[in-house]
Protein backbone atom coordinates (compact mmCIF):
# COMPACT_ATOMS: atom_id res chain seq x y z
CA UNK A 1 0.00 0.00 0.00
CA UNK A 2 1.20 3.26 -1.00
CA UNK A 3 1.91 6.12 2.07
CA UNK A 4 0.44 8.60 0.13
CA UNK A 5 -1.67 8.54 -3.40
CA UNK A 6 -2.28 12.18 -4.33
CA UNK A 7 -5.07 12.37 -8.13
CA UNK A 8 -5.97 15.38 -9.98
CA UNK A 9 -4.83 17.59 -7.60
CA UNK A 10 -6.06 21.13 -8.13
CA UNK A 11 -5.92 24.56 -6.58
CA UNK A 12 -6.66 28.07 -8.29
CA UNK A 13 -5.69 31.22 -7.13
CA UNK A 14 -5.80 34.37 -9.02
CA UNK A 15 -2.52 34.35 -11.29
CA UNK A 16 -1.63 31.25 -10.48
CA UNK A 17 -2.93 27.01 -10.97
CA UNK A 18 -1.96 23.97 -9.76
CA UNK A 19 -3.65 21.88 -12.31
CA UNK A 20 -4.30 17.66 -12.02
CA UNK A 21 -1.38 17.02 -10.02
CA UNK A 22 -1.00 13.42 -9.68
CA UNK A 23 1.84 11.14 -7.75
CA UNK A 24 2.27 8.51 -5.01
CA UNK A 25 4.56 7.51 -2.29
CA UNK A 26 6.34 4.08 -1.99
CA UNK A 27 7.08 3.43 1.83
CA UNK A 28 10.54 4.22 2.92
CA UNK A 29 11.58 6.39 -0.46
CA UNK A 30 12.91 9.73 -0.42
CA UNK A 31 11.42 12.10 -3.12
CA UNK A 32 12.67 15.25 -3.79
CA UNK A 33 10.13 17.63 -5.42
CA UNK A 34 11.56 20.24 -7.38
CA UNK A 35 10.27 23.34 -9.45
CA UNK A 36 10.93 27.16 -9.72
CA UNK A 37 9.73 29.54 -7.32
CA UNK A 38 6.22 29.76 -7.59
CA UNK A 39 5.83 26.49 -9.67
CA UNK A 40 3.55 24.93 -7.22
CA UNK A 41 5.29 22.99 -4.88
CA UNK A 42 4.74 24.38 -1.44
CA UNK A 43 0.87 24.98 -2.76
CA UNK A 44 0.62 21.08 -2.80
CA UNK A 45 2.24 20.70 -0.21
CA UNK A 46 0.18 23.12 2.36
CA UNK A 47 -2.96 21.11 0.57
CA UNK A 48 -1.39 17.50 1.69
CA UNK A 49 -1.07 19.21 5.23
CA UNK A 50 -4.97 20.76 5.34
CA UNK A 51 -3.19 24.44 5.45
CA UNK A 52 -4.82 24.87 1.68
CA UNK A 53 -8.41 23.40 0.49
CA UNK A 54 -7.76 22.01 -2.98
CA UNK A 55 -10.86 23.16 -5.61
CA UNK A 56 -10.48 19.16 -6.96
CA UNK A 57 -8.53 16.40 -6.56
CA UNK A 58 -8.38 13.11 -4.32
CA UNK A 59 -5.69 12.63 -1.46
CA UNK A 60 -5.45 9.39 0.41
CA UNK A 61 -2.64 8.75 3.09
CA UNK A 62 -2.16 4.96 4.11
CA UNK A 63 -5.08 4.23 2.00
CA UNK A 64 -7.69 6.54 3.93
CA UNK A 65 -9.07 9.63 2.37
CA UNK A 66 -8.80 12.53 4.99
CA UNK A 67 -12.31 13.21 5.36
CA UNK A 68 -13.60 12.83 8.71
CA UNK A 69 -9.93 11.02 9.63
CA UNK A 70 -8.02 13.82 9.98
CA UNK A 71 -6.51 13.13 13.32
CA UNK A 72 -5.92 9.84 13.00
CA UNK A 73 -3.83 10.54 9.73
CA UNK A 74 -2.34 13.17 11.23
CA UNK A 75 -0.95 11.52 14.17
CA UNK A 76 0.98 9.45 11.23
CA UNK A 77 2.53 12.63 9.90
CA UNK A 78 4.93 15.25 10.51
CA UNK A 79 5.68 18.35 8.84
CA UNK A 80 8.78 20.61 9.20
CA UNK A 81 9.20 23.77 6.97
CA UNK A 82 12.94 25.12 6.28
CA UNK A 83 11.36 28.64 7.81
CA UNK A 84 10.81 26.58 11.10
CA UNK A 85 9.20 29.57 13.28
CA UNK A 86 8.73 28.46 17.27
CA UNK A 87 8.43 30.42 20.33
CA UNK A 88 11.98 32.52 19.81
CA UNK A 89 12.06 32.93 24.08
CA UNK A 90 10.30 29.91 25.24
CA UNK A 91 12.11 26.67 26.14
CA UNK A 92 12.43 23.46 24.23
CA UNK A 93 10.97 21.56 27.37
CA UNK A 94 8.03 24.29 27.20
CA UNK A 95 7.15 23.78 23.71
CA UNK A 96 7.52 19.82 23.52
CA UNK A 97 4.95 20.14 26.79
CA UNK A 98 2.45 21.72 24.69
CA UNK A 99 3.00 19.71 21.09
CA UNK A 100 2.58 16.57 23.36
CA UNK A 101 -0.71 17.03 24.45
CA UNK A 102 -1.56 16.81 20.45
CA UNK A 103 -0.70 13.52 20.00
CA UNK A 104 -2.09 10.53 21.14
CA UNK A 105 0.75 8.09 20.02
CA UNK A 106 3.59 10.16 21.68
CA UNK A 107 6.29 8.08 22.02
CA UNK A 108 8.69 9.56 25.26
CA UNK A 109 11.35 7.28 24.71
CA UNK A 110 11.49 8.18 21.09
CA UNK A 111 11.52 11.70 22.03
CA UNK A 112 14.75 11.24 24.25
CA UNK A 113 16.53 9.12 21.83
CA UNK A 114 15.69 12.30 19.09
CA UNK A 115 17.22 14.72 21.78
CA UNK A 116 20.91 12.68 22.47
CA UNK A 117 20.90 12.19 18.75
CA UNK A 118 20.60 15.82 17.48
CA UNK A 119 22.38 16.82 20.89
CA UNK A 120 19.42 19.21 21.58
CA UNK A 121 19.17 20.91 24.75
CA UNK A 122 15.81 21.10 26.49
CA UNK A 123 16.98 24.05 28.78
CA UNK A 124 17.84 25.90 25.48
CA UNK A 125 15.70 28.42 23.72
CA UNK A 126 15.04 28.21 19.84
CA UNK A 127 16.46 31.20 19.84
CA UNK A 128 19.48 30.01 20.85
CA UNK A 129 19.91 27.29 18.25
CA UNK A 130 20.84 27.42 15.09
CA UNK A 131 18.95 27.10 12.25
CA UNK A 132 19.96 23.51 11.61
CA UNK A 133 19.41 22.42 15.03
CA UNK A 134 16.01 24.24 14.78
CA UNK A 135 15.37 21.99 12.19
CA UNK A 136 16.59 19.15 14.21
CA UNK A 137 14.06 19.85 17.13
CA UNK A 138 11.14 19.87 14.27
CA UNK A 139 11.85 16.68 12.82
CA UNK A 140 12.56 15.43 17.10
CA UNK A 141 8.95 16.23 17.84
CA UNK A 142 7.37 14.33 14.32
CA UNK A 143 9.70 11.68 15.12
CA UNK A 144 8.52 11.44 18.59
CA UNK A 145 4.74 10.57 17.84
CA UNK A 146 5.56 7.98 15.50
CA UNK A 147 5.07 9.72 11.69
CA UNK A 148 5.67 7.51 9.09
CA UNK A 149 5.22 10.07 6.54
CA UNK A 150 7.75 13.52 6.87
CA UNK A 151 6.50 15.94 4.92
CA UNK A 152 9.70 18.86 4.75
CA UNK A 153 9.63 22.55 3.04
CA UNK A 154 13.00 23.20 2.28
CA UNK A 155 14.18 22.17 5.06
CA UNK A 156 17.80 22.65 4.03
CA UNK A 157 17.11 26.25 2.91
CA UNK A 158 19.65 28.89 4.40
CA UNK A 159 22.20 26.13 6.04
CA UNK A 160 25.63 25.65 5.93
CA UNK A 161 27.25 22.76 3.84
CA UNK A 162 28.09 20.70 7.06
CA UNK A 163 24.97 21.32 8.06
CA UNK A 164 23.14 20.54 5.24
CA UNK A 165 25.29 17.07 5.03
CA UNK A 166 24.24 16.13 8.47
CA UNK A 167 20.68 16.12 7.78
CA UNK A 168 20.85 14.42 4.76
CA UNK A 169 22.66 11.51 6.68
CA UNK A 170 19.63 11.78 9.32
CA UNK A 171 17.09 11.52 6.20
CA UNK A 172 18.87 8.81 5.05
CA UNK A 173 18.86 6.88 8.42
CA UNK A 174 15.16 7.46 9.01
CA UNK A 175 14.41 5.97 5.18
CA UNK A 176 16.70 3.30 6.22
CA UNK A 177 14.38 2.67 8.85
CA UNK A 178 11.15 2.58 6.71
CA UNK A 179 10.51 6.15 6.90
CA UNK A 180 8.76 7.55 4.14
CA UNK A 181 10.10 11.42 2.95
CA UNK A 182 8.95 14.02 0.44
CA UNK A 183 11.25 16.74 0.59
CA UNK A 184 11.40 20.18 -1.69
CA UNK A 185 14.32 21.79 -2.37
CA UNK A 186 16.30 24.17 -4.76
CA UNK A 187 19.74 22.37 -3.68
CA UNK A 188 19.60 19.57 -6.51
CA UNK A 189 22.78 18.49 -4.77
CA UNK A 190 21.13 17.44 -2.04
CA UNK A 191 18.63 15.36 -4.04
CA UNK A 192 21.87 13.67 -5.55
CA UNK A 193 23.14 12.52 -2.68
CA UNK A 194 20.00 10.95 -0.90
CA UNK A 195 16.71 10.91 -3.16
CA UNK A 196 15.29 7.90 -5.05
CA UNK A 197 12.59 9.55 -6.83
CA UNK A 198 11.70 13.12 -8.49
CA UNK A 199 8.85 15.22 -8.35
CA UNK A 200 9.09 18.27 -10.81
CA UNK A 201 6.93 20.74 -11.65
CA UNK A 202 6.68 23.51 -13.80
CA UNK A 203 4.17 26.12 -13.43
CA UNK A 204 2.00 24.07 -11.56
CA UNK A 205 2.00 20.75 -13.96
CA UNK A 206 3.72 18.01 -12.96
CA UNK A 207 6.34 17.01 -15.65
CA UNK A 208 7.90 14.29 -14.09
CA UNK A 209 7.51 11.55 -11.57
CA UNK A 210 10.01 8.82 -11.84
CA UNK A 211 13.33 7.56 -10.18
CA UNK A 212 15.87 10.14 -9.93
CA UNK A 213 18.66 8.47 -11.77
CA UNK A 214 16.60 6.93 -14.53
CA UNK A 215 15.42 10.50 -14.77
CA UNK A 216 18.81 12.01 -15.43
CA UNK A 217 19.91 8.98 -17.23
CA UNK A 218 17.43 10.27 -20.01
CA UNK A 219 19.52 13.17 -21.21
CA UNK A 220 22.64 13.82 -21.73
CA UNK A 221 24.54 17.24 -21.58
CA UNK A 222 26.30 18.74 -24.81
CA UNK A 223 28.43 21.87 -24.79
CA UNK A 224 29.13 23.12 -28.33
CA UNK A 225 30.38 26.37 -29.97
CA UNK A 226 28.03 29.33 -31.57
CA UNK A 227 27.97 27.69 -34.94
CA UNK A 228 25.58 26.11 -37.76
CA UNK A 229 24.24 22.88 -36.94
CA UNK A 230 22.84 19.78 -38.77
CA UNK A 231 19.54 20.10 -38.98
CA UNK A 232 18.66 16.43 -37.29
CA UNK A 233 21.23 17.90 -34.36
CA UNK A 234 19.73 21.17 -33.89
CA UNK A 235 16.26 20.10 -33.38
CA UNK A 236 17.62 17.27 -31.09
CA UNK A 237 18.45 20.79 -28.69
CA UNK A 238 16.00 21.03 -25.50
CA UNK A 239 16.68 23.98 -23.62
CA UNK A 240 19.54 25.73 -25.92
CA UNK A 241 21.15 28.58 -23.88
CA UNK A 242 24.31 30.87 -24.00
CA UNK A 243 27.20 30.06 -23.06
CA UNK A 244 30.34 31.87 -22.07
CA UNK A 245 32.24 29.77 -25.35
CA UNK A 246 28.99 29.15 -27.03
CA UNK A 247 25.84 27.56 -25.84
CA UNK A 248 24.77 24.76 -23.57
CA UNK A 249 22.10 22.21 -24.46
CA UNK A 250 20.23 18.68 -23.38
CA UNK A 251 19.42 16.37 -25.43
CA UNK A 252 17.86 12.88 -24.97
CA UNK A 253 20.06 10.03 -24.25
CA UNK A 254 19.04 8.46 -27.59
CA UNK A 255 20.23 11.44 -29.78
CA UNK A 256 23.70 11.53 -27.80
CA UNK A 257 25.48 9.92 -30.52
CA UNK A 258 25.32 13.17 -32.66
CA UNK A 259 27.54 15.16 -30.30
CA UNK A 260 31.12 14.39 -29.94
CA UNK A 261 30.56 16.91 -26.62
CA UNK A 262 27.48 14.62 -25.24
CA UNK A 263 28.48 14.22 -21.90
CA UNK A 264 26.29 12.58 -18.40
CA UNK A 265 23.90 15.36 -17.32
CA UNK A 266 23.73 16.73 -13.62
CA UNK A 267 20.11 17.06 -12.07
CA UNK A 268 21.46 20.94 -12.03
CA UNK A 269 21.51 20.72 -15.84
CA UNK A 270 18.44 18.55 -16.54
CA UNK A 271 15.82 20.92 -14.57
CA UNK A 272 18.07 24.48 -15.91
CA UNK A 273 17.59 23.59 -19.51
CA UNK A 274 14.01 21.98 -19.35
CA UNK A 275 13.07 25.31 -17.58
CA UNK A 276 14.84 27.40 -20.19
CA UNK A 277 12.89 25.35 -22.72
CA UNK A 278 9.70 25.49 -20.92
CA UNK A 279 9.61 29.92 -21.26
CA UNK A 280 9.46 29.16 -24.97
CA UNK A 281 6.00 27.77 -24.42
Amino acid sequence: MNVLDVRGLRKVYPAFTLDGVSFSLEPGKITGFIGRNGAGKTTTLRCLTGFVRPDAGEIAFFGLPPAGREAEIRQKIGFVSGGVDFYPRKKLRAITSVTRAFYSGWDEAAYADCLRRFSLDENKTPAQLSAGMRVKYALALALSHRAELLLLDEPTSGLDPVSRDDLLDVFLDLSAGGKTILFSTHITADLDRCADNILYLRNGRLLADAPLRAWVDGYRAVALPDAPLEPAAEAALIGKKRSKTGFSALVPAEKARLFASAAPASLDDVMIHLEKEGEGC
